[in-house]
């Protein structure tokens, strides 16, 4: 075919790291895969009882465009009873990774600044191009804490709006109350919309998580039940913000996904309020064995969320470890993915116990091996 067909904004899109690292793990016999964010327990019973009873009472069709309206009246009593805002809506996506395409290309213009926090979700840059926007990044090494000063200082004229994350990946660096709520008064002060992603929110192990919508009521807020249920493949998310906005996304909505998939909205009302109190216990566990067996031999801030861990490599070299690594049949993902640095490297303990235990001294061998 003509190279020339191709757009150019897509030869600053690079494919997935993440992904690359998921081909590769079916490649390898039995990998210890330690890689990729994919919970590894099972869609909660009564959640996959209400999708297989739509299936078959024929609920098969697409729906409204804003999702159902069981699944948003449910979401919207919850928005409403945190929030309080007479002006929030609530839009159900095709997944929060469609809720963050719907969100950025309602928003920013071709040269629009879109700040993100180094490291972040591979996803957010190239979001941003593919809008035809900028990224423009703020550091947050080594602790990986949000530094206001900093974005104050990031924030120009062309700043359209600022994403941040917490629980965080690639880190899991959960924001203090402060943190967050000096981002919001900040975005509020400079006139700049607060996009914040709150899919890992139900996995907060030392403290809760803090939506800055609390502090800036404009603040778009994108979640789902992915992490949160284990229901990566049924593609269902949400977005609740000011309803202009909100608005903007459904027509987006509309000429794109059309709506998120119907059966999973069905198996969404069940999942509303369903208590996963005793998978985020398990997961803490898996955080607490994490740290305990890596803290002496690596330089890791501590994971307070989400399901990652963000360690420094040896010698500040991430890719050349992670090749290391995989020789030992072990997969992480190299900092850059993430990062403008190559500094450190992912863990994913989203895995059976008996995996990540295995891969923990595989990495206390390799950094044992380079002391």
């Amino acid at each position: 075919m003509n190279e020339a067909w191709i757009a150019a904004r897509m030869r600053r899109i690079d494919a997935s790291g993440i992904r690359k690292a998921f081909d590769m793990a079916k490649t390898m016999v039995d990998p210890i895969n330690l890689s990729i964010g994919l919970p590894d327990f099972d869609v909660p019973n009564p959640v996959k009882a209400a999708a297989i009873a739509a299936i078959e009472a024929g609920h098969n069709a697409y729906t409204v465009t804003q999702g159902i309206p069981e699944l948003r009246e449910l979401l919207q009593k919850e928005v409403d009873s945190a929030y309080g805002h007479q002006d929030r809506q609530v839009l159900i996506t095709s997944g929060s990774s469609g809720g963050l395409l719907l969100g950025v290309c309602s928003i920013l213009d071709p040269g629009d600044e879109m700040i993100v926090f180094d490291p972040c979700f591979s996803m957010y840059r190239h979001l941003a191009t593919l809008a035809g926007g900028v990224s423009v990044t703020v550091d947050t090494y080594p602790h990986f804490r949000i530094d206001i000063e900093r974005v104050n200082a990031a924030i120009g004229p062309k700043t359209k709006c600022v994403v941040v994350n917490s629980p965080a990946n690639p880190t899991g660096v959960v924001a203090s109350p402060d943190e967050m709520r000096s981002l919001a008064e900040l975005c509020r002060k400079r006139d700049v919309l607060l996009i914040s992603d709150e899919v890992y929110r139900s996995f907060s192990y030392d403290f809760p998580s803090e939506s800055p919508a609390r502090w800036n009521p404009d603040t778009l807020v994108i979640d789902g039940f992915s992490k949160s249920h284990g229901m990566t493949g049924w593609r269902l998310g949400y977005a609740h913000g000011p309803a202009r906005l909100i608005q903007e996304m459904a027509k987006l909505q509309q000429f794109s996904y059309v709506c998120a998939p119907s059966v999973s909205q069905y198996g969404g009302v069940a999942a509303v309020g369903f208590d996963m109190g005793e998978i985020r216990a398990k997961y803490q566990a898996k955080r607490d064995l994490l740290v305990d067996a890596l803290a002496e031999l690596y330089d890791l801030a501590r994971p307070q969320g989400a399901f990652y861990a963000f360690p420094r490599a040896p010698g500040n070299a991430a890719t050349p470890f992670t090749a290391r690594a995989i020789e030992r049949n072990l997969l992480v993902i190299p900092g850059s993915v993430f990062s403008d640095r190559d500094t450190h490297f992912r863990i994913s303990y989203a895995v059976a116990d008996d995996v990540l235990a295995r891969g923990l001294d595989v990495l206390r061998e390799l950094a044992r091996e380079t002391t």
